[in-house]
């Protein structure tokens, strides 16, 4: 299941254009905040699909019964940039535990690249729904690699991944690895450029929440 939250009218629409405008991108602040306030929103909505159990509370006058998570997810973020959108999630699923995956795009001379994965520290995940924050799907292959790595001992209940922007050839990818994956985006693009980078897009997420980064 793909769920463009920028289908219908709402802040969301507002928030994605504030993180691609060029001039706007210039505070870091508010880039980070629109990148966490889509992570809070994608809460919101995934919190809607997954499963409850009721239990019984004892208020100052009586018992009443309350719905809450029948089990608590486990949130991924894929350092650096997947930071601020983590975040968001974090604040809404407050009892959650967490997962942190080091994957990034390694260069060669010639302009191509391969995916690395040099880091990756994970709670049990068994029976247990999985939300990846990662702010940008472009090819999809660092998402594939890093879906690979945590599935390789458990198998949680449901996957959902939240993306700020995701490339339709992102979306095809993940989908034809793992079909059963949930995306959530705040928009969709159809093209990436010759550099594998989406198009329009908004350049790079890590670089603008948190500075230029040294590559070699």
């Amino acid at each position: 299941m793909v769920t463009n939250l920028s289908a219908s009218n709402s802040l969301v629409s507002g928030w994605v254009r504030e993180l691609r405008d060029v001039q706007l991108q210039k505070d870091r602040m508010r880039f980070r905040r629109n990148m966490e306030r889509i992570g809070e929103i994608a809460a919101y909505e995934i919190s809607k699909v997954l499963a409850y159990k009721e239990i019984t509370i004892e208020t100052p006058l009586a018992e009443t019964t309350c719905a809450v998570l029948a089990i608590q997810p486990v949130l991924v973020t894929i350092l650096r940039a997947g930071m601020p959108l983590y975040q968001g999630l974090l604040s809404y699923f407050d009892h959650a535990d967490s997962a942190f995956a080091g994957s990034y795009r390694k260069h060669s001379a010639d302009g191509s690249f391969e995916i690395s994965n040099l880091y990756m520290t994970s709670p049990p995940l068994d029976g247990r729904p999985l939300i990846i924050a990662d702010p940008m799907l472009a090819t999809g292959a660092s998402m594939v690699a890093t879906l690979t790595s945590l599935l390789e001992y458990d198998h949680p209940s449901e996957i959902h991944l939240v993306c700020a922007i995701a490339a339709k050839e992102g979306i095809e990818l993940v989908l034809k690895h793992f079909p059963s994956v949930n995306i959530w985006t705040a928009a969709i693009d159809k093209d990436l450029t010759d550099k594998a980078y989406i198009l329009p897009g908004l350049g790079d997420a890590g670089d603008l929440a948190f500075g230029e980064k040294r590559q070699s």
